[in-house]
């Protein structure tokens, strides 16, 4: 049997559709990008919190997994 890989199209379409859902809404709700810039800015403090975050998520996914 082949080894068929799937296609990286659907995965750019999900994405581009993503960011253009972001970018409409920060064009009809001004509130949505004050809140992003905020967001953005505080990021700049609290990125330690972003890295626990994925490092449980880490921990969460890879060693939780029951090895067959």
């Amino acid at each position: 049997m082949r080894n068929v890989t799937p296609s990286k199209l659907p995965r750019l379409l999900v994405g581009v559709a993503a960011a253009f859902f972001i970018v409409a809404l920060c064009l009809l709700f001004p509130r949505v990008l004050a809140f992003t810039e905020l967001a953005a800015r505080e990021l700049r403090y609290l990125w330690w919190l972003v890295l626990l975050a994925a490092l449980g998520t880490y921990f969460f996914f890879f060693f939780g997994r029951k090895k067959d």
